[in-house]
């Protein structure tokens, strides 16, 4: 929170009243803590504002009594106190709060400043960017820099009290903090089930944000808000003692609409103001599903329900498993009240299951049909119980040894008992209930980025967009420069300090020296090496080329009539080949001889009883009706009986033959349509064709020995391997012989049968 001097005050805002209110409940021990905390905290903040305008000693004095009224701890409403005080400059090696008051509430402090600082940052930032996503992400944001549920109580306090001095002051509150506390903070209230928060940072900020149709709700209700919570208590006692009398023992709780939710409930179901029935509104929690129906019974005896208003949920529960009744009933004077009936452990599915209240209202008018899960939602469904635990015991004064199931070791909302854990031990527990799995850190312009928990400053330039990661040389993080290899942590602001041009360093990659933590970014740097060597390939194979026209006294030729000539779609890809000795140079030799010399028999390798195309050089294809013209199958993409072919005639190695959807063809006889021929397989016999299968599978030890089993099973000779692997995929390209289609398909069938693996016919 900024800091400015203001006109001295009368008097502090730690007054004996004040401390009275803010004190209720503690013990000696902790109105001690709270009373050096004041005495501490006067002095400091008694001439200093805050960014809002509001003094800073009344601000956090009136943010304790909020935080009193929700009965947290001593250390809670001290470090409320201390947490707006300016803090010492990194010259300081101890904080001088941390030595006064301890390291519990160091901690709060520290997260609580955090907080300010964020809310700040993003207040500050011109333009709101990445719509709901960017919301969802500073609220993610929020519960991960507070390490403790009750910062997160003290920054919601804060907030609140804001609002209600910018509605006392009759300050003009900026849009954009109004706006800000509909997309973050009440969310997130709500999400915990802080409701007395929560309903009043919803009327105020909708006061500056909408005042009129504020007004026009306001003035359409029939009596105040006071005078509707006297009526609900009145009604309340009187279900409590007809339920008694019957003795049907249960829990009465209830509160009528504030005025944001009214407009919220108008606008998702398009219902006038005279359509809504649950304006007040009970709940009622019994022992069994049994007494559900028999209070119901009594409810009805004692008010006249309205028909079309009753809902069974729990003999037809909600899609999402929620389950309660629901009716609406009139009193003499008309007034109606909505009335929800359930079990405690109905109630129990419906604020910390699938169902949870929270999902409902975010969800707007398709909310039954949400669903709680993931890990975000079993921390909110942990801290609601947390909370309202203690709630419950700072109202029964339960004693230290009194327990709370652990969620941390099963879902949201799961019935299951768990190993009891101590007031004490509970209250100590990070919010953090699981290890995170993120981190989530600032642009210079308040955008909020996640990343994956280490990551450095050059993560988070290649999230931002792949070239600045490449050239990424340095980066500041909170306006200090740090190594390239630091980790970064949530809430931290991070710029990156890029050169002109250039590329990455071959060290990223290098694990041990810990420069990416990610295996996006460190993808994309293998990609910006790949494509480095391929250029090196291009130019290496050119030069052989090159060097190979120049010893045949063959400088003149067009490079990429010749590449296709010998079969290639382009230079490139001859020049590859050849740098890869792939392709031997003799081919270029043969390829401008007059006459063509036969190959010498080269020996048989494997199966002497088969004849191989590569090994005989007959492929058995007929041009036009005659099967004296020399051919030769294609290597971009291998045919083999019974596929549709083509051929295409070269210069000075006869006919080359390829699949008809061939892309290479196609784009050779799309050029030169003249030397394009009509070509048919022959008497093919056992001969022995070369085919190409593509493989791709997660990489593991035995990957290479299963398919390996699948040719030797199926007889199959493998001629020639080529791998790539990247992350966790390897890509295989094998080149087996067969004699026909069926063994192609025989073989595929087998591959795409292991776990993991998808194989195809390939064809470059």
């Amino acid at each position: 929170m900024n800091h400015t001097a203001s006109p001295p005050t009368a008097e502090s805002a730690f007054t004996p009243l004040w401390f009275a209110q803010a004190s209720h409940g503690l013990d000696e021990a902790g109105r001690m803590l709270l009373q050096a905390a004041a005495d501490w905290a006067g002095p400091v903040l008694l001439d200093l504002t805050g960014s809002t305008g509001e003094p800073l000693d009344s601000h956090c004095a009136q943010v304790a009594l909020i935080l009193a009224g929700l009965g947290v701890d001593a250390q809670t409403r001290a470090s409320a106190l201390l947490a707006v005080t300016p803090a010492p400059g990194p010259e300081v090696k101890q904080d001088p709060v941390q030595k006064a008051f301890g390291t519990e509430v160091m901690t709060l402090v520290r997260g609580s400043r955090a907080l300010y600082r964020l809310g700040s940052i993003t207040g500050q930032a011109k333009e709101q960017t990445g719509g709901g996503d960017q919301k969802e992400m500073k609220r993610k944001m929020l519960l991960a820099m507070a390490a403790d549920l009750r910062i997160v109580l003290m920054r919601l306090a804060s907030r609140l009290q804001s609002l209600r001095w910018y509605r006392q002051s009759k300050t003009v509150c900026p849009v954009g903090f109004a706006r800000e506390t509909l997309e973050l903070y009440t969310p997130l209230a709500n999400r915990l089930g802080i409701w007395q928060i929560k309903w009043e940072m919803e009327d105020l900020a909708f006061r500056f944000l909408n005042p009129e149709v504020y007004k026009d709700i306001a003035g359409r209700l029939e009596d105040k808000r006071v005078e509707r919570e006297t009526l609900i208590a009145q009604v309340r006692d009187q279900l409590l003692a007809a339920l008694k009398r019957e003795h049907i023992v249960a829990e009465v709780s209830g509160r009528p609409k504030h005025i944001f939710s009214i407009w919220n409930k108008m606008r998702n179901k398009h219902l006038d103001f005279e359509q809504l029935f649950d304006l007040r509104a009970l709940r009622v929690i019994v022992e069994d599903e049994r007494s559900c129906y028999h209070t119901l019974a009594v409810v009805h005896s004692l008010w006249t329900p309205v028909p079309e208003e009753f809902d069974d949920y729990i003999s037809r529960p909600k899609p999402n498993g929620y389950r309660s009744l629901h009716t609406v009933i009139a009193d003499a004077q008309g007034r109606c009240f909505e009335i929800q009936i359930r079990t405690r452990d109905m109630h129990q599915f419906a604020e910390y299951g699938m169902a949870a209240h929270w999902r409902y209202k975010e969800a707007g008018a398709q909310g039954g049909q949400q669903t709680a899960d993931g890990e975000d939602d079993r921390k909110i469904a942990w801290m609601r119980q947390l909370l309202a635990w203690d709630r419950e015991a700072a109202t029964s004064n339960a004693s230290a040894s009194e327990s709370l199931p652990d969620s941390r070791t099963e879902s949201a909302g799961s019935a299951a008992d768990n190993a009891p854990v101590s007031k004490k031990e509970a209250l100590a527990r990070p919010l953090k209930a699981q290890e995170d799995e993120h981190i989530y850190v600032l642009t210079p312009q308040a955008r909020v980025i996640e990343l994956p928990v280490g990551a450095t400053p050059v993560d988070f330039a290649y999230y931002l967009h792949t070239d600045l990661g490449h050239r990424c040389r340095g980066a500041r993080v909170d306006g200090q420069m740090v190594p390239l290899s630091t980790r970064l942590s949530t809430g931290q602001t991070v710029e990156i300090v890029a050169a002109k041009s250039g590329g990455p360093s071959r060290d990223w990659l290098n694990v041990q020296l810990g420069f990416l933590a990610s295996p996006r970014s460190r993808s994309k740097v293998r990609a910006w090496f790949n494509a480095i060597e391929l250029q090196q390939r291009i130019s290496q194979g050119q030069s052989m080329v090159e060097k190979e026209l120049q010893r045949l006294g063959r400088t003149a030729v067009n490079l990429e009539q010749m590449a296709q000539q010998l079969g290639f779609a382009k230079a490139d890809d001859l020049y590859v080949a050849v740098a890869k000795d792939e392709f031997s140079l003799r081919q270029v030799d043969a390829l401008f001889r007059e006459d063509v010399q036969e190959e010498e028999p080269v020996q048989r390798v494997f199966d002497a009883a088969r004849e191989s195309v590569s090994k005989t050089g007959k492929s058995g294809v007929l041009v036009v009706g005659v099967d004296s013209l020399m051919t030769q199958l294609a290597r971009c993409c291998r045919p083999a009986p019974p596929d549709l072919i083509a051929g295409f005639v070269t210069r000075g190695r006869g006919v080359s033959i390829h699949r008809a959807d061939c892309k290479s063809y196609q784009e050779l006889a799309e050029r030169q349509p003249e030397r394009a021929i009509s070509v048919d397989w022959g008497d093919t016999g056992d001969t022995q064709y070369p085919v190409d299968l593509a493989i791709e599978a997660q990489e593991h030890p035995s990957l290479l020995r299963d398919l390996s089993e699948v040719f030797a099973r199926l007889r199959l000779n493998v001629t020639g391997i080529n791998t790539l692997s990247r992350r966790s995929l390897t890509r295989m390209i094998f080149t087996i012989e067969v004699r026909d289609g069926e063994q192609i398909q025989k073989a595929l069938a087998a591959l795409n049968e292991l776990s993991g693996v998808s194989a195809r016919r390939y064809s470059s």
